[in-house]
């Protein structure tokens, strides 16, 4: 059962199973971890992380919506990642490397966030191998997604885009206005309208 199907836990329990279900971390383990995670919360249009800042955090996402997006020298933002409810919002080479970020992470809505820092989460890799395991398959899965965006945007048609994300991650288009999307998946606004045309009458 998902965590979107759950609504009733804690947010500590969804935690505990979102971390269950992504690396098979026992409960002694997560009870391990709980002192060091800390609830956050932030406003629609609030940054997660700016521009040229570091990412202190990999937040996992309680409730509400994120995005990262850059700024072009007209001024024009791109949406370059999106981070749906029960999943980590994080700049990941920005915050394994603590170094300055390349993007914006800004929350789309009011969110809730439970936040664990690099040192405290280098503790737990130390710790514990269910944790270091947490942080192969954490890296594993931000450079898949990053390559998978690329690729995407490559080799793939507008409409290839479109569908693979209606796949993946259908709760965006309930939660997310359709500019914010056509921006994520290279698509002008008209253009994005054309296709969701000529897919439902199909």
């Amino acid at each position: 059962m998902s965590t979107a199907q759950m609504p009733n836990l804690t947010n500590e329990e969804l935690l505990g199973m979102m971390l269950s279900q992504f690396a098979g971390i026992p409960e002694e383990d997560i009870n391990m971890s709980l002192p060091y995670w800390h609830f956050k919360e932030y406003k629609k249009g609030e940054y997660y992380n700016a521009y040229k800042n570091v990412c202190r955090y990999m937040g996992f996402i309680v409730s509400g919506f994120f995005r990262s997006y850059i700024i072009d020298e007209k001024g024009n933002e791109t949406n370059v990642f999106l981070y749906p409810t029960h999943q980590f919002v994080v700049t990941f080479k920005s915050f394994i490397h603590q170094v300055p970020c390349d993007y914006h992470t800004q929350a789309m809505e009011d969110s809730k966030v439970l936040c664990i820092n690099l040192q405290d989460l280098l503790s737990l890799y130390r710790n514990s191998h269910h944790w270091e395991r947490f942080g192969r398959l954490a890296a594993q899965v931000a450079f898949d997604y990053a390559i998978d965006r690329a690729e995407g945007l490559l080799f793939k048609s507008a409409e290839e885009r479109y569908l693979d994300l209606i796949k993946h991650q259908p709760e965006i288009f309930n939660a997310v206005p359709l500019y914010h999307i056509s921006s994520y998946l290279g698509i002008r606004g008209p253009s994005l309208s054309r296709i969701r045309k000529r897919l439902s009458g199909k």
